[in-house]
């Protein structure tokens, strides 16, 4: 990953960029990732040595913290894209992949809460795959 990486959101209201590496890439299964992300895992970028830089709509930014946990999620207020989020009172920048502009040119580390994957979660790489919609 270069030193710059940008991001935004889905309606284009927030942009950001990424000073500095990630330090990881993970993949997670967990039980909470799949509702944030409706999908069957979060695909999250990690760096404790990045700084991020709201260039665009920061104050359209929600923070949702499940109680008593270390779970967090930022979204743009308009399109509910999932943004980057400062964790462990700022010590740790979670970036999710998805919301980057810029390519990724890392695999992932690792799959991880791989025991709370979704039923459905396995043998993907047999099912039919297309390039659009299915006619």
């Amino acid at each position: 990953m270069s030193e710059e990486t940008i991001g935004s959101c889905l309606c284009g209201d927030i942009a950001f960029k990424i000073l500095g590496k990630f330090e990881s890439f993970f993949l997670c299964h967990c039980t909470r990732c799949q509702k944030g992300s409706g999908s069957a895992h979060g695909a999250n970028l990690f760096s404790r040595s990045a700084k991020i830089i709201w260039t665009k709509g920061e104050e359209n930014i929600k923070t949702y913290r499940i109680p008593e946990t270390r779970h967090e999620r930022c979204f743009c207020r308009k399109c509910g894209t999932t943004l980057p989020t400062l964790q462990m009172n700022g010590a740790l920048l979670v970036v999710p992949a998805g919301s980057l502009d810029s390519p990724i040119t890392t695999q992932p580390n690792a799959h991880i809460f791989y025991a709370s994957r979704a039923a459905w979660d396995s043998d993907l790489d047999c099912i039919e795959k297309l390039d659009g919609l299915p006619s």
